[in-house]
This record gives C-alpha cells, structure tokens and sequence, in this order.
C-alpha cells in the first residue's frame, strides 16, 4: 500500500472478541484487488458504534445480530433514523429465522454467523461497490 492510496474504512461490532476477529480475518486486509485496502474499526459496544458514526468517515458498518446487551438489528435500525448519510449496513444472523427481524432494521445485507469468508467478502464486495456507484 502507498501512503496516497486510500482505504476503506470498516466498522466490524460485536460484543464478542471471536465474532469481530472471523469477520476481519474473513475479509483480511483487501477482499479483492480492484478494492481499496480495508481499515478495520473493531467496537465492543454500542455506544462506540453511535460515537464513530456521528463522527463520520465510516464506509461500511458489520453489525453482529447476536452481540448483547445492544443487538446489531437494534443499532442498524437507530443508525439508519438517526445518521444522515448512513453508510451501507450489514448485519450478520445465526438464524435463518432472524433475517425477516434484519429486513427490519433496514439493513443494507445480511450475512450468516458463524461467518462463511466466501459468503461474507461477496457480499462486502457487493455493498462497496453499490455505495460507490450511489
């Protein structure tokens, strides 16, 4: 990477370690070759996550359906009432059930948990793209 190239920047929440690190490793540091190099933002709390994004600067945000006390599908949904411009969402679920609750939240995507990479990148891929096109 040279220092003019710039990067993605990817906020991955989740209150459990496990969870953030199989989404990053999943992605690693550049899901494909015409992409920008991703910055990987790792937010264990739901506060944080309403900090960066009224900050801004933020070009994807992964929510983890599962985190708790504060749910992925309960933050997408405040960040998409509440920030203006919002960047894409995806939410990720451990149960097929629960992607009708994602819609919900007005996610962008959803993806499942456990994280498969091949799913997850094309999908990554697919929203970046999309935002850089909007």
């Amino acid at each position: 990477m040279t220092a003019s190239e710039p990067e993605l920047r990817v906020l991955v929440y989740s209150s459990d370690a496990l969870a953030r690190r199989s989404v990053i490793e999943a992605l690693g540091p550049r899901p494909h070759p015409d992409l920008p190099p991703i910055q990987h933002i790792e937010v264990a709390t739901a506060p944080m996550v309403l900090r960066l994004l009224d900050a801004g600067g933020i070009d994807l945000v992964i929510l983890d359906g599962e985190a708790s006390p504060a749910g992925g599908m309960g933050i997408a949904k405040q960040l998409r009432d509440e920030i203006d411009p919002c960047p894409p969402i995806l939410v990720l679920t451990a149960r097929r059930d629960d992607d009708w609750l994602a819609s919900w939240s007005r996610a962008d995507a959803i993806a499942s948990r456990p994280v498969d990479p091949i799913d997850l990148a094309r999908t990554v891929i697919d929203l970046i793209r999309a935002s850089a096109h909007a």
